[in-house]
């Protein structure tokens, strides 16, 4: 073996190394839209405790399920429903029993009307034009809200009011910004600062008329050796970061 092989092989052993001690001292979570003030919240707590880069991608559930499943190099994933988490186990592709960290909740969302004087009717309001609610094919708050609008005989009547955000982030954005004039979206943003600020009101929508979102998270096998992965994990579980949970509206499973 030459000389130049020789180096060669050192160069890109001690890249190598290099790469997976600093995946070790850092983590990328992927994380469903309605978490993002929460976990935003539990992360600058976390890093008050510990070193270590965390960062963190939001989209809708399927589409980070997707991401996964296809290779994306996640070390955790937090989603807005326990059916994503269990199925990346049952694939093989986590590295922890899936952690039910929190039941989320929907709310009708306005600042042209408030919705609470006429609950789940105020989208039959003539002023109402576009009723935004998450895309039900890959957003598991999407599903929720469909299932509300089946639930309370009003699918079929507000069906043509419809638009559909990406993911409940996109939603909220939809009726902050007067794009449509009512929504479905999480409590954990409606409680935001974000939306707090816009001086919109909500109606809090039973959850007798839909399917608990009850929302669960897993270290990916991806985070395989990363012991930050794995100690943020944990801290999710704790006492701390359940009262971060709490205030942004969700309630213990």
């Amino acid at each position: 073996m030459n000389s130049l092989k020789i180096i060669l092989i050192i160069v890109f052993s001690a890249l190598s190394i290099d790469s997976r001690a600093q995946h070790k001292n850092s983590i990328l979570i992927a994380a469903a839209s309605d978490l993002k003030f929460a976990l935003d919240s539990i992360v600058y707590v976390f890093k008050t405790k510990h070193t270590g880069t965390v960062d963190i991608t939001y989209s809708s559930s399927g589409k980070l399920f997707e991401q996964i499943t296809n290779g994306a190099p996640f070390d955790l994933f937090f989603s807005a429903d326990n059916t994503y988490p269990n199925q990346l186990k049952e694939k093989g592709l986590g590295n922890s029993d899936v952690y039910a960290y929190g039941i989320g909740r929907i709310v009708l969302w306005s600042k042209k009307i408030d919705p609470q004087k006429e609950g789940m009717n105020s989208l039959l309001k003539p002023s109402i034009k576009k009723i935004a609610i998450a895309n039900p094919a890959h957003a598991p708050y999407g599903k929720r809200a469909e299932e509300a609008l089946v639930h309370h005989k009003l699918l079929e009547s507000v069906k043509g009011k419809l638009v559909y955000g990406e993911n409940i982030s996109q939603t909220a954005q939809f009726v902050t910004a007067g794009a449509a004039d009512i929504g479905i979206v999480a409590l954990s943003l409606a409680l935001s600062p974000n939306m707090k600020n816009e001086n919109g009101k909500y109606y809090l929508i039973p959850q007798s008329s839909h399917k608990p979102l009850v929302q669960g998270a897993i270290v990916t096998s991806h985070a395989k050796g990363n012991d930050l992965a794995k100690t943020f994990f944990e801290f999710v579980k704790s006492e701390t970061a359940i009262a971060i949970l709490l205030h942004f509206g969700f309630t213990k499973p």
